[in-house]
Order: structure tokens, then C-alpha cells, then sequence
């Protein structure tokens, strides 16, 4: 099988891509970052889909980002109910990018030619590393920047979520047989994984089910709110 680096969070959107790059014949190498996010239930919940994928490894690398802060994820900052306007305080500044690097190089060490992340530019938080040129840019300095880009056969970055709705990606979970009930998507969630009801996250995805037609598995904290 050929080899793939599969970046996955724990979250609905990492979990569908695991599952397709299963599909679509490769040997995941799942990689998660605990990069200082509140919400470290997440991790939890990636090692649960890494194993659901069938990961041949699942790697998860730290990355401090707590340490330049400047996002409600890693810094002491509340993390905003959903409705604002305009780029969020979840965004974490250079995320993708450093997530996307760490991939790279893991990619380069297994001689895998493709890297899979779940980016998506349909139903999300407005972040400006989930757009497509955002993935367009990095898959070129991916085969500038790599001797495996420059004498290999090139590096893909794949991001098979790209231009679906929320609504879609839970229809495809569904088809590859994805548990939603082990993922964790809440920007607040609780270390069992609970989710606020509250944040953009969990309004995306309580969304997606809905506009779906399906039940929604989410565990929620006691006295949570129904997403809106």
C-alpha cells in the first residue's frame, strides 16, 4: 500500500479524511499536535479515530503555541460563542502551517508522496489557512522546499473536504462507516469530551447533522444548549 501522513485532531472532519485515504488505498500515518490547545480531550478522541482508520502508526508531536499565545485555544482568552463576524479569536495563528510542516517532514522520513488534512472552506469558522490557495500555496513550497519534491515524484497535499458542506461530510463519514460518537469537535469541550453546545464548532456540526437528516451523537455537558 502506498504510504500517506494523515493529519487528524480527533474532530468529524479528520476522522472522514482518515477514512478516505483508507479508501483510496493508502497506509495511514496518522499525526496529531498537541500544540497547547484547551481542549485536549481532542487528542483523546485522534487516537480513537487513528485506531477506527486502521493507522499502521499514530504519532502525536508537541508543539508549544501556547508560548506566543494569541488565540482563545491557547491563550487566556474566551473562547467566543458562535454568530461573530469577521476571522475569530479560535483562529491560531500559523496552525495549518506548522501542522502541515510537521507532515512534511514525517512524509519526507517515510518517502510518502501524499498528505492528507481536513480543511475545510464551505462550513467553517472563516480561518484563513482553510482556503483553497491557502492549500495551493503549501503544496508548491512543499515541492520547492523537500529534496523529495526536488528529486522525487512530488509531494500532494490532499484535502478531499475542501468544497463540501458540513452536511456532505457527515453523508461520506457515514458511508465509510466513521463513528462520530468517538470524535471531539468542540472548541470548549470538557476532558471527557463533552461539548459546550456554545462555540462555532459545535454550531457547524450540530448544522451538519441536522441539514443531513441524521441524529447528531454528540455528547453534550449537563445543561448545554442545543446549537442554533
Amino acid at each position: 500500500m502506498k504510504k500517506a501522513v494523515v493529519l487528524v485532531s480527533g474532530g468529524m472532519d479528520s476522522a472522514v479524511v482518515a477514512a478516505i485515504a483508507r479508501e483510496q488505498g493508502h497506509a495511514v500515518h496518522a499525526l496529531s499536535v498537541r500544540y497547547g490547545q484547551r481542549h485536549t480531550s481532542e487528542l483523546a478522541a485522534a487516537a480513537r479515530v487513528a485506531q477506527a482508520a486502521g493507522a499502521v502508526a499514530h504519532k502525536t508531536v508537541a508543539v508549544d503555541l501556547r508560548a506566543i499565545g494569541g488565540s482563545a485555544l491557547t491563550d487566556d482568552i474566551e473562547v467566543p460563542d458562535a454568530g461573530g463576524e469577521g476571522i475569530p479569536s479560535t483562529y491560531v495563528p500559523a496552525r495549518n502551517t506548522i501542522m502541515l510542516s510537521i507532515a512534511l517532514g514525517w512524509a519526507e522520513v517515510l518517502g510518502a508522496a501524499d498528505i492528507y488534512c481536513g480543511v475545510n472552506a464551505v462550513d467553517y469558522s472563516g480561518y484563513p489557512d482553510c482556503r483553497p490557495e491557502f492549500i495551493e500555496a503549501f503544496e508548491r513550497l512543499a515541492n520547492l522546499a523537500t529534496r523529495a519534491g526536488v528529486e522525487g515524484a512530488g509531494l500532494r497535499i490532499r484535502a478531499p473536504l475542501l468544497r463540501m458542506s458540513k452536511a456532505d461530510i457527515v453523508r461520506e463519514g457515514l458511508r465509510l462507516g466513521v463513528d462520530f460518537a468517538q470524535t471531539v469537535s468542540c472548541y470548549r469541550a470538557d476532558d471527557d469530551g463533552r461539548a459546550c453546545g456554545r462555540c462555532d464548532a459545535c454550531r457547524l456540526r450540530a448544522n451538519g447533522f441536522a441539514a443531513a437528516g441524521r441524529p447528531d451523537p454528540t455528547r453534550y455537558v449537563a445543561g448545554a444548549p442545543l446549537p442554533a
